[in-house]
C-alpha cells in the first residue's frame, strides 16, 4: 500500500492489518480528515447469532466510532430472503419470515457490546434493509435500477464466475443479490448520508456495484473498503472448531468456551490476532506476538482476556480465566465450564448414560461417529479417567450427592454433566 493515511481511522486500519482493498484510499482519507463519515457493514440474518468469523467486521465498526465517525449496522431482513451466493458452492436454504425475525433479534444483541448507539454524529445506527426492500415494486425497480447493471460485468465477478466455472447452479434469485446489496448502499446514502461500505474481501464485487450505482443515480461520492479474509495459521477458516462455530451470544457459546477458543490460538497467530481482535497498542501486540515457547502462553491469556472482555464484559472474562486456572493448573472442575443437564428418563439407559451420547449432548463431539473416534484415540475422559471403550457408560452412582461429572475431550475441552433433580 503506497498511500500513508493521515486520518485516524485509516491509519489504525492500516497498522492493525484490516485493509485488503479500497476503491480510492487517498480520497477516502481526505474525506475522513475533514468530517465525520457514516460507514456501514451488512449482516444477513442466517443464524440466531453471529460467530467469531464476523469479528473483523465488528471491530472495524468499533474502530470507526472510536476514531470519530458514525457506524451503521445494516441487518439483512430483506437480503436474507435472497441469500448471498458469494463464493458458495450451493444456494443457501431459504428461511421463513419468522425465522429471519428471530435471527435478527439474536444478532442485534451482539452489537451493543461493541458500539454505542445514539443520535449524535458519532452515534451508532441499527438499520434493517427490509424497511425499503420489502416495499419495492418489481417493474419499477427494474426500470429504475436494473438498467444501471451490465449482465456481462456481473458475470465477470469472481463470486459469480467461480460458481459458473465449476458448473454449479446459480439461481436467478441469488443472481439478484448483488443488485439488491448495491441498492442498499444507495438507499443508506440517500437516507443517512452514508459514504462508506465495508466488508470482507469476498464482498468486493458487491461493494463496487454499490459505489457505481450510487454515482449513476446521482448520489454522493461513496467509497468501498474491504478486509482480508482471516484464516488461522494452519489454513482453517476463522471461527471454526471441532465442536462447530464459536458463537458470540453467550447462550450458544459460554464465555468460558469463548475464552478458551482464544487461549488455544496457535503461536504464529497471536500477534496478528491481538492487533485485529483487541485494542492493545501496536507495540505491545508486537512484543507479545514475539514471545516463544512457554512465554507465549502469557500472550495467549492476554488475548483471551481482552477478546472475551469485549464480547462478554470484564467480569465474565475474569471468571473464565479463573475457571481455566482451576481446570488446567489446579486440576479441578470449575463452575464456569459449559454444563449440560441430562434427564434420567430420556438420556439414561437402564445402567447409565453412554459416554458417546454425553459427548454429543455436551457439544464436545459433533456426532456419535466423531465421539467414537475420540474415544478410540484415547482422547475422552470422565472425571479425569480415560474412557476405555465406545460402549462405556456413566452410571447414576457417578452423580451421587448431585455432584457434576467432568467430561473431557482432549486436554483443552471440558464440560460438566449434571443430573436433573
Amino acid at each position: 500500500m503506497t498511500h500513508s493515511p493521515k486520518s485516524e481511522f485509516l491509519r489504525i486500519m492500516t497498522e492493525r492489518g484490516f485493509i485488503a482493498d479500497c476503491t480510492d484510499l487517498s480520497a477516502l482519507d481526505a474525506l475522513m480528515c475533514s468530517e465525520a463519515v457514516p460507514g456501514y457493514i451488512g449482516f444477513d440474518a442466517t443464524a440466531t447469532s453471529l460467530h467469531v468469523g464476523s469479528m473483523v467486521q465488528i471491530m472495524m465498526l468499533r474502530w470507526l466510532q472510536k476514531s470519530g465517525h458514525k457506524p451503521i449496522v445494516l441487518l439483512g431482513g430483506g437480503t436474507t430472503k435472497l441469500g448471498d451466493p458469494s463464493f458458495r458452492a450451493e444456494e443457501r436454504p431459504l428461511l421463513s419470515k419468522a425465522d429471519i425475525e428471530k435471527n435478527i433479534c439474536g444478532i442485534s444483541s451482539v452489537f451493543s457490546k461493541f458500539i454505542t448507539f445514539g443520535n449524535s454524529p458519532q452515534g451508532g445506527l441499527l438499520a434493517n434493509n427490509a424497511d425499503w426492500l420489502d416495499k419495492l415494486n418489481y417493474l419499477e425497480f427494474l426500470r429504475k435500477i436494473g438498467r444501471h447493471f451490465s449482465v456481462n460485468r456481473m458475470l465477470s465477478f469472481d463470486s459469480v464466475k467461480t460458481r459458473l466455472d465449476r458448473e454449479q447452479s446459480l439461481s436467478f434469485l441469488e443472481f439478484n443479490y448483488m443488485i439488491v446489496q448495491a441498492y442498499d448502499f444507495m438507499e443508506l446514502n440517500r437516507i443517512h448520508g452514508c459514504r462508506l461500505q465495508m466488508g470482507g474481501s469476498d464482498q468486493w464485487g458487491n461493494i463496487v456495484n454499490g459505489v457505481d450505482l450510487t454515482r449513476r443515480a446521482g448520489g454522493d461520492r461513496v467509497f468501498g473498503l474491504t478486509s482480508p479474509l482471516i484464516e488461522t495459521a494452519d489454513g482453517r477458516k476463522m471461527g471454526k472448531t471441532a465442536a462447530g462455530a464459536v458463537w458470540l451470544n453467550a447462550d450458544m457459546c459460554s464465555p468460558y468456551e469463548y475464552w478458551q477458543y482464544w487461549r488455544n490460538t496457535a503461536d504464529a497467530d497471536v500477534g496478528r490476532f491481538l492487533k485485529l481482535f483487541t485494542e492493545l497498542g501496536i507495540d505491545e501486540c508486537d512484543r507479545l506476538g514475539s514471545l516463544q515457547d512457554r512465554e507465549s502462553n502469557e500472550a495467549k491469556i492476554i488475548l483471551a482476556n481482552k477478546a472475551t472482555e469485549l464480547a462478554h464484559g470484564r467480569e465474565a472474562a475474569e471468571a473464565a480465566a479463573a475457571t481455566a486456572n482451576r481446570v488446567f493448573v489446579e486440576g479441578g472442575a470449575g463452575s464456569e465450564l459449559p454444563a449440560i443437564v441430562l434427564a434420567r428418563d430420556s438420556d439414561f439407559d437402564s445402567n447409565g448414560v453412554p459416554v458417546v451420547r454425553a459427548l454429543v449432548r455436551s457439544r464436545l463431539a459433533r456426532s456419535a461417529k466423531e465421539a467414537r473416534r475420540l474415544i478410540a484415540g484415547g482422547g475422552a475422559r470422565v472425571n479425569g479417567t480415560r474412557v476405555q471403550g465406545t460402549d462405556q457408560l456413566i452410571s447414576l452412582a457417578e452423580f451421587e450427592g448431585q455432584k457434576p461429572v467432568k467430561l473431557s475431550a482432549g486436554r483443552k475441552r471440558h464440560a460438566l454433566i449434571e443430573l436433573d433433580r
